[in-house]
């Protein structure tokens, strides 16, 4: 695939998919893909960004539960669920990933600033994981309607990760797709001042 192919792919071909094929995805894209995403940025390279692939029947009940009425069809036909969360206690990596910081300074910010920085940044990187997904031929289909409160305590209970968004993955069905939706033009959403 050239370039100008996997640019298209990634970004002007690329649909949120709602419904997906039978076809597993193997555990070694998953490990390629977090490989891939793990690059995203965020601010001063503290990645708070954490991931659990939901792969199993009895762990995916627990999503379907938890997630809105309109999304339990989608998550039952992913071969791949992925958790995107964030970690409230990503300052404990600072050391490692961002060595040029005042680690017990950034630290000492009110746990409300720490959050909202947890936050702001995961979704940064999980609009990154779409595009390494899309990259590695893989559909993604990302939901935020599911009761967070549930899902952390199903997988997160006793840990510092709070999900955020539910990322379905595999292998889209195109005859479900409707047709793309208006997007606004440059005129609509952008400015140059």
């Amino acid at each position: 695939m050239n370039s100008d192919q996997l640019f298209r792919q990634v970004f002007e071909d690329g649909r949120t998919h709602r419904a997906f094929i039978d076809q597993p995805v193997q555990d070694s894209l998953l490990f390629r893909l977090y490989d891939i995403a793990k690059g995203a940025p965020s601010a001063s390279n503290l990645c708070p960004m954490r991931i659990t692939f939901v792969k199993s029947a009895t762990q995916k009940q627990k999503v379907i539960e938890a997630a809105a009425e309109g999304n339990k069809p989608k998550i039952e036909s992913a071969p791949v669920v992925a958790i995107i969360a964030h970690d409230t206690t990503f300052y404990n990596y600072i050391e490692k990933l961002a060595p040029h910081m005042d680690a017990d300074a950034f630290r000492r910010q009110e746990k409300a600033k720490l959050e909202q920085i947890a936050i702001e940044n995961c979704w940064l990187q999980a609009g990154f994981f779409i595009a390494a997904a899309r990259s590695l031929g893989l559909d993604c289909g990302p939901m935020s309607g599911f009761d967070k409160a549930k899902i952390d305590e199903a997988f997160y209970q006793g840990t510092s990760w709070r999900s955020e968004l539910l990322m379905n993955l595999g292998y889209g069905d195109a005859s479900k797709l409707h047709p793309r939706g208006y997007r606004l033009s440059f005129d609509e959403a952008c400015s140059i001042v």
